[in-house]
């Protein structure tokens, strides 16, 4: 007992380390404002880094998945809104596996470029068919395009070495760079055009290969900035996924994995609150105001995390009493139309005379004022052909992505018959136009944004990614570990510290 009085004693006259702050107290409560993907992928990782004692409330204004819902077609399920995930994806992979969800391939079928009049491209089921078509029309195109973008995208996987490691950074522009230096930024400042051009790639081939899969992608051109448009590119890449039953299962599944509570309400307002502590300290606090169907109520917070697109059009929150004010984001999002149609397309449309030749069940759009649809293409329920989603006509059911609601004479002209339609209007992803500026992560004190970094790329993976760096920094600024934020060459630190 003498050496442990010793030892005690000894405690107490060391000074405490240098950089290190006394550790606080858990935060009571915290608020999600928003329950699609972003939404429920912080509140798991809130849950990851701050324990079991802490009570998340996830605020979601109408159904949890956001921009991740199902249509019914026929008695069967199809993705409306967000479709596909890359292989590379890693974040979705580890919700996948964690949730014991099951992965479902994305449908193999043969595609084509049309450009409003006739079909400039059509794949062959031959491979070397396709590999000679493709460099008779575009040369060594398509493979300095793989090249380009396999360059990009390891850079970009830094994140998740970045994040296992639990660093966090305080604003989009700080994590980009500490991915991809000059080079990222430079990218959000011109468009995927300009970039391409100056890494010399020809006008045909952008024209008929990169336009199209931004058309299909992001609903816009090649006026995207720089780095949507590398995304953009890889996410024509084989090995795509979706999730059994629906991709919003995870939403659900992390929701759960969270222990959130999920009320349903519209957030009206936010406002800063100073209240005593028991021991007579004041704390900050956050006062946020809902609608529910119950009528008009809210709840306080030590931190609040927001998950939702803050426009007018989208999450439209009131800011109250802060100084300096919290700015305003007039960033507009871009609306695309999902519709969904189970017919027999009109293969005349295309230039086909003998419907029996027609083999393609993709088809991608080239610029053309005249055309009315981005692209159409097969799809396969989301319960998965030969389960109970199995559809019991012959028929196909296509996807068309349009700017538009699409008129019944655009779709006679489309199809020569169709027995069934569901339209989803989205405000989808945000309207690029470079150069980009991304809104900040940290609007004060303790509020995070989650949705600036979709400025740079939105994507579902982008929304994990940017979950995980809010929950780490709204950890880190809590406890005040300053030494796992903003570091400075990060990838240099990490290579000599393993």
């Amino acid at each position: 007992m003498a050496a442990l009085r010793l030892l005690l004693l000894l405690a107490a006259l060391c000074p405490p380390v240098a950089g290190r702050r006394p550790q606080r107290g858990a935060p009571g409560k915290i608020a999600v404002v928003g329950g699609g993907l972003g939404g429920a992928a912080a509140a798991y990782f809130l849950r990851q880094k701050f324990g079991r004692s802490v009570r998340l409330e996830v605020l979601e204004k109408a159904a949890v998945g956001g921009r991740l819902a199902t249509l019914e077609v026929e008695g069967a399920g199809y993705e409306a809104g967000g479709s596909v995930i890359h292989p590379l994806n890693l974040h979705m992979k580890h919700f996948v596996k964690e949730l014991g969800l099951s992965v479902a391939s994305a449908p193999d079928s043969l595609s084509g470029v049309y450009n409003g009049e006739e079909m400039v491209f059509e794949e062959s089921s031959w491979y070397i068919v396709n590999l000679l078509k493709l460099l008779w029309h575009y040369g060594l195109n398509p493979l300095r395009m793989y090249m380009w973008v396999e360059d990009i995208l390891d850079k970009f996987m830094r994140i998740y070495r970045y994040q296992t490691h639990d660093y966090a950074f305080s604003s989009n522009e700080r994590l980009l760079h500490a991915l991809g230096g000059d080079d990222f930024t430079r990218m959000l400042n011109q468009t995927i055009d300009e970039a391409m051009q100056k890494a010399g790639f020809s006008h045909k081939f952008i024209n008929e290969v990169v336009c199209p899969a931004m058309r299909v992608n992001y609903g816009q051109g090649v006026n995207v900035n720089g780095f949507v448009g590398a995304v953009s590119l890889a996410g024509v890449d084989s090995g795509l996924w979706s999730v059994k039953g629906g991709n919003k299962l995870v939403c659900t599944g992390l929701l759960s994995a969270s222990k959130a509570d999920v009320i349903f309400g519209t957030v009206l307002s936010i406002e800063p609150k100073i209240r005593p502590r028991p021991t007579g300290d004041p704390v900050k606090l956050y006062h946020v105001t809902y609608n529910t169907t119950s009528g008009l109520t809210g709840d306080t917070y030590d931190i609040v995390i927001i998950a939702a697109p803050l426009s007018r059009h989208m999450a439209n929150i009131a800011f109250k009493n802060f100084d300096p004010p919290i700015p305003e984001f007039p960033n507009l999002y871009h609306q695309t139309v999902t519709t969904l149609v189970h017919g027999r397309l009109n293969a005349s449309f295309f230039g086909y005379q003998d419907p029996s030749a027609f083999h393609v069940g993709a088809i991608f759009t080239m610029e053309n004022p005249k055309l009315f649809f981005k692209s159409l293409g097969v799809v396969s329920p989301v319960e998965g052909v030969g389960g109970e989603g199995k559809l019991p006509s012959p028929l196909a059911v296509w996807k068309l992505f349009s700017g538009e609601v699409l008129t019944k004479e655009q779709l006679h002209l489309l199809f020569s018959s169709y027995d069934s339609v569901k339209v989803k209007k989205w405000l989808a992803y945000p309207q690029y136009r470079p150069p980009e500026k991304c809104p900040p992560i940290v609007l004060h004190d303790k509020i995070y944004y989650l949705n600036g970094l979709e400025r740079a790329a939105s994507a579902m993976e982008m929304a994990a990614i940017s979950a995980k760096n809010a929950a780490l920094l709204a950890y880190h600024q809590w406890y005040g570990n300053t030494d796992k934020i903003d570091q400075e060459d990060l990838h240099e630190k990490l290579k000599t510290e393993l």
